[in-house]
């Protein structure tokens, strides 16, 4: 039977992780901004507060109160639902994060993850494959050519990466042995990343998550240049706000699950040791620390290659994703497969 403590528990994980989640997407539109201007030799936000860092507040409160219009479309309720979608599929991949092992509060070991799932790599792309659907849906419903144009480059462009993206998960399922995103962080314990035994892998997730998220240089969908803002054309006031949070809020989790996947996750070198001599709540606070730290630099990263690399072609971009991902996948699955038998082998034997 679960008690009481259990549920509040994890209603206080999960309100902290959402609150979290949407912290970092508000915050990473003022850090676009930052960096774009750092990279262009201007100043970025500066007027409200400190450095702008109010300027994310100036904006919600801008998009709230400005005039909500719909265009004259018969499918009123899916032009509500599409980024009602988005922003829901965004916000659901952050439940089966670790952020950390656990805290001891109260006498009790709290696990600072929202539920801690035996397919949590499974859970996350399941619910990342549902999200083109948010902007599938918002196009086709906006009855707008160059809306419905943005949706069709943004449904396609993301079945294809995530054939990729899948395909070298395997890879790293195979040599990790589990789906659950808690023992592949707990595998990585030290610098024992994965990154270093499955370098392919990594770098066809990157591009993937590129793809994925709908960011420069595989932003098609949304191109200013072609389709006016793509997808999200007809959109005003916080349905648009939905819809620009949720690729921040997807950033912001992709480059979390790469931290988890590659990096170590919330590990750092000495943490043992340092759960011996200073606690584990000091321990963990500092892992939560560590992972936070490789999250930041790869939102950083995202940004300095969206003001730094020009947008790619629309054949580009498949034919990188179906001639050249898809078959390095493959090759990757099948050369892991025969390290992996070789090294079962030669353990059956003795050597």
């Amino acid at each position: 039977m679960v008690d009481g403590a259990f549920i509040i528990e994890k209603s206080v994980v999960i309100v902290v992780v959402f609150a979290i989640t949407m912290i970092m997407a508000m915050y990473s539109t003022w850090a676009e901004r930052k960096v774009a201007a750092f990279l262009q030799d201007r100043v970025g936000p500066n007027r409200a507060g400190w450095g702008g860092l109010l300027q994310p507040l100036a904006d919600g409160m801008k998009l709230f109160s400005k005039e909500e219009f719909e265009p004259n479309t018969p499918n009123k309720f899916l032009f509500v639902v599409g980024p009602a979608i988005a922003m829901s599929t965004a916000l659901m991949t952050s439940a089966v994060i670790p952020w950390g092992d656990h805290l001891h509060v109260f006498g009790r070991d709290v696990l600072l993850q929202a539920t801690d799932i035996n397919i949590g790599l499974l859970y996350f792309f399941g619910v990342v494959s549902v999200g083109v659907y948010g902007i599938m849906i918002g196009g086709w419903a906006s009855n707008n050519k160059f809306s419905l144009m943005g949706a069709v480059r943004a449904a396609s462009q993301m079945v294809s990466y995530e054939v990729a993206m899948g395909l070298s998960m395997i890879a790293l399922l195979m040599m990790t042995g589990t789906l659950s995103l808690k023992e592949i962080s707990e595998q990585q314990a030290g610098m024992n990343w994965n990154v270093f035994y499955q370098p392919l892998s990594f770098l066809i997730f990157l591009i993937c998550a590129f793809a994925e998220t709908n960011r420069t240089p595989f932003d098609l969908a949304e191109c200013e240049s072609e389709l006016i803002g793509g997808y999200h054309t007809e959109y005003s006031s916080m349905k648009m706000g939905f819809y620009l949070f949720a690729e921040y809020a997807n950033m912001f989790i992709s480059a979390t699950i790469i931290s988890v996947l590659f990096f170590g996750g919330y590990n750092y070198p000495g943490m043992a040791w340092m759960a011996e001599n200073a606690g584990v709540n000091i321990a963990n606070i500092l892992g939560i620390a560590v992972l936070f730290a490789k999250i930041c630099f790869w939102i950083f990263f995202y940004m300095w290659v969206r003001w730094t690399i020009p947008r790619f072609r629309y054949d580009q971009l498949m034919h990188l994703g179906w001639k050249i991902l898809i078959p390095l996948s493959i090759a990757n699955i099948i050369v892991t497969g025969i390290v992996i038998l070789r090294h079962d082998l030669m353990a059956f034997l003795g050597f």
